[in-house]
């Protein structure tokens, strides 16, 4: 195995990381110009965002498992080809569908890049280098979160919503370049490949979200929503029953035995919700209900993502000293503060009544940052890597996918449970019409359909309170469910030592492969 350059491969991994993060909050801010330019629906616009998620997250594991087979450096090269391609289509689409389709299709490359690109950053340090390697990975990304949504507002408000696409096909050509440079290792050509564990698991997910966006629009007990609910279940159901079956399995559910790694997954899967999620809910509400521009509110959720560019090194250095449990309940009772805390915010707040729940929030998931990347692949032999990265990734982006949707799918059915209808019955359409547009930030421009004065007041009204309303019951689901996550994470980890402290465990996989866990690499 080649090592090629390790600082040409850090410089790469740091720029994909941030990468992979502007590919979902850059766009999130765009939705608004993308429904109103495209004309779509409101699901149709979700799916801008849920697409690419979906594709990503189901894929990422499958894409791991096959970079062990076919090289990590081939797999990253092919990855990040396919994935600047169908963003360069994303920019040049003239319609939703097509929009969609193609951020769709690129979340398959996205998968494949990322997979590889953690195991290839593995592969070109060892010990204490590369901790420090993965520690300043996890900088980076923090600081793609941090900046993405301001990022997407900048190139919205210069050049149209096209350019957000188009700019990182761009970037992602140039990574391309570096690929030489980068750790040359031998395909492990091992056991046959899972595919119908992967196969499985991906569709299962598609369906769950699938069921998640459409549910809103067509009604829970639509057809197309129950036959996608139920597929869902048969799907993930049977991926269980291949994999405690199959003697090489696309994931090792022995795993989720262990109170350590069911904990460190359980967490990023409740953050999802109080992070992930909400930079992409937040744009179009702050759009509806206090008439901010694309550009305002990238610079307003720096409050949200700002924290992610510093925790995850204040965390590493944490990380020796203080147990994983007590920073990963401190993390999670961050995230239950902040989320009940946005409740108290009503529609046209400012920045400054924003920022404490926003940084609370931030402030939780940064720390997640400095705590769980890394872990995975440093627990398994090289060959493994990428099954290993793809493994715990796939958990923490089908967390991400699912969030988007189901979250977005809440808001809305509390939205549309609190909207007074015969207060708003003077817009063309009805309250559903107005609904649709509002969740899409284009309240303001929705409302240039009724005459000025008394009838239009009433009706931006009612709908921003509507909005409110369902924004709030929804934090406050989430808080619970950050605080009631702090006790159960607090319950698996208890009796843990610091990180720097901690105890090599042996790990049996569902094939009967016994390895030791070394220390994971983003404890510094």
């Amino acid at each position: 195995m080649s090592t090629g350059n390790p600082r040409a491969t850090l410089a790469a991994a740091c720029v994909v990381g941030p990468l992979m993060t502007l590919v979902v909050t850059g766009p999130s801010v765009a939705v608004p110009d993308i429904g109103a330019d495209l004309h779509s629906s409101l699901a149709a616009a979700q799916w801008v965002v849920d697409g690419y998620m979906l594709t990503a997250s189901s894929s990422l594991a499958a894409m791991g498992s096959l970079a062990d087979r076919v090289g990590h450096r081939r797999m990253f090269t092919w990855g990040m080809a396919f994935f600047a391609f169908w963003m360069t289509v994303s920019g040049l689409a003239n319609s939703i569908l097509l929009l969609d389709l193609s951020r769709a299709i690129a979340g398959f490359g996205s998968g494949a890049a990322l997979a590889s690109i953690t195991a290839i950053l593995a592969q070109a340090f060892d010990g204490a280098a590369r901790a420090k390697a993965f520690g300043l990975f996890g900088t980076f990304l923090g600081a793609g979160l941090a900046f993405g949504p301001a990022f997407g507002g900048a190139l919205v408000n210069l050049w149209g919503w096209r350019s957000v696409f188009l700019v990182l096909a761009a970037v992602s050509a140039l990574i391309l370049l570096s690929t030489p440079l980068l750790p040359h290792s031998e395909p492990h050509k091992g056991p046959r490949f899972d595919w119908a564990g992967s196969f499985t698991f991906g569709f299962g997910v598609a369906l769950f979200v699938l069921a998640l966006v459409e549910g809103p629009g067509r009604g829970w007990t639509d057809p197309v929503v129950l036959g996608a609910a139920a597929g869902c279940l048969v799907l993930l159901a049977v991926f269980v029953t291949v994999e405690r079956r199959t003697e090489h399995p696309m994931f090792d559910l022995g795993l989720f035995a262990r109170p350590q790694f069911l904990a460190v997954c359980l967490v990023p899967l409740v953050l999802a919700f109080s992070f992930v999620a909400l930079v992409i809910v937040l744009p179009p509400y702050l759009t509806s209900t206090s008439g901010m521009s694309a550009l305002r509110i990238g610079v307003v959720l720096l409050l949200l993502t700002g924290p992610s560019l510093v925790m995850p090194a204040l965390t590493g250095l944490l990380a020796q000293k203080v147990s994983q449990r007590a920073l990963f309940m401190v993390l999670l009772g961050c995230s239950a503060v902040g989320a009940a805390w946005l409740t108290l915010v009503e529609p046209g707040a400012s920045a400054a009544a924003l920022a404490g729940p926003l940084l609370l929030l931030g402030i939780g998931y940064g720390i997640s940052l400095g705590i769980l990347d890394g872990a995975a692949v440093s627990a398994v032999e090289p060959e493994r890597m990428g099954m290993a990265a793809g493994m715990f990734n796939t958990v923490r982006l089908a967390s991400d996918a699912v969030s988007m949707a189901g979250l977005g799918a809440l808001v809305t059915a509390l939205t549309k449970s609190a909207l007074d209808n015969g207060a708003v019955s003077a817009y063309p359409g009805g309250g559903e019409a107005l609904t649709s547009r509002a969740l899409q930030g284009g309240l303001t421009e929705a409302a240039e359909k009724l005459p000025t004065g008394e009838v239009r007041d009433r009706v931006v009204g009612a709908m921003a309170d509507a909005y409110a309303s369902g924004l709030h019951t929804t934090m406050w689901i989430v808080a619970a469910a950050c605080a009631a996550s702090a006790v159960a994470v607090g319950f698996l980890l208890s009796g843990t030592k610091p990180s720097g402290d901690a105890p090599a465990e042996s790990s049996e996989s569902s094939g009967g492969t016994a390895s030791a866990a070394p220390e994971p690499a983003s404890a510094h």
